[in-house]
C-alpha cells in the first residue's frame, strides 16, 4: 500500500532534507554573530559533507533522482558550512584534521568500490560506509554530551540540526521501506533514536530564560 505513495513520501523527503540541511544556516548565522564558533563543534558539519557524498553515489547506483538532488545540494551546503566554520575558528588545525579524515575516507572508498568487478557487492559495500557514516552524522552532536551533562545546559547542541534529523530520518525510513532498501531503512531507524535521545536532553536541562526589568 505504501508504494502508491511512493512519489509523494520522494517529495517530502527530498523537501524536508533540504530543510534540514539549510538548518545549518542557523548555526552558521550565529556563529558570525559571535564572531567565534564557541562549543560548537565542526563535526556534523564534516560528517555531513562526508555523508552525503557517499549518499551521492550511492544515489547513482540504484538510479535514484531523489537521492542524487538531496546530496547534491547537501554537499554543496555542507562545503559552505565548513569554509564559514573555519573562518571563525580559533582551532583552524583541528578542522583541517577532521576535513583531512573525512576526505581520506571519502577518497578511499570511492575507490575501492571502483575496483570491484561485481555490481551488486560494489553496491553493497557502498551501502555499509554510507549507513555506518549516516550513523555517525546523527550522533556527531552527542560530541558535545559531555559538555551537555556537566554544565547541565544544551546550549552547546545544536537544536534545530537534531530536530530535523528526527523528522527527516523518520521519512526516509519510510522511502527505504518501500524501496525495500535495508541500507536506507536502519541507518534511518537508528537516526530516529539517536535524535530522539538528544532532543530528549532538551526536556531535562531546558534552557532558563533570565528575564531583566
Amino acid at each position: 500500500m505504501l508504494e502508491d505513495y511512493k512519489n509523494v513520501i520522494a517529495t517530502t523527503a527530498s523537501i524536508s532534507t533540504i530543510l534540514q540541511f539549510l538548518s545549518g544556516t542557523l548555526i552558521c548565522l550565529k556563529i558570525s554573530r559571535n564572531k567565534s564558533t564557541g562549543d560548537i563543534s565542526p563535526f556534523p558539519f564534516v560528517s555531513g559533507c562526508l555523508s552525503t557524498s557517499l549518499w551521492l553515489r550511492y544515489g547513482f547506483f540504484i538510479e535514484d533522482h531523489s537521492i542524487i538532488l538531496v546530496n547534491t545540494i547537501g554537499v554543496s551546503l555542507f562545503f559552505a558550512y565548513i569554509v564559514t566554520f573555519f573562518m571563525y575558528s580559533i582551532k583552524k588545525s583541528s578542522v583541517l584534521r577532521q576535513v583531512a579524515a573525512c576526505a581520506s575516507i571519502l577518497i578511499a572508498t570511492l575507490v575501492y568500490i571502483q575496483h570491484k568487478e561485481n555490481f551488486e557487492e560494489a553496491k553493497d559495500s557502498l551501502g555499509i560506509v554510507c549507513c555506518f557514516v549516516t550513523i555517525l552524522f546523527f550522533a556527531a552532536p552527542l560530541a558535545s554530551l559531555l559538555h551537555v551533562v556537566k554544565v547541565k545546559d544544551t546550549d552547546s547542541l545544536p537544536f534545530p540540526i537534531i530536530m530535523a534529523s528526527f523528522i527527516v530520518s523518520m521519512q526516509w525510513l519510510v522511502y527505504g521501506i518501500i524501496l525495500e532498501d535495508k541500507f536506507i531503512q536502519i541507518p534511518n531507524f537508528l537516526g530516529c533514536v539517536l535524535s530522539g535521545f538528544q532532543l530528549s536532553l532538551f526536556c531535562i536541562y531546558p534552557k532558563i530564560r533570565v528575564i531583566t526589568v
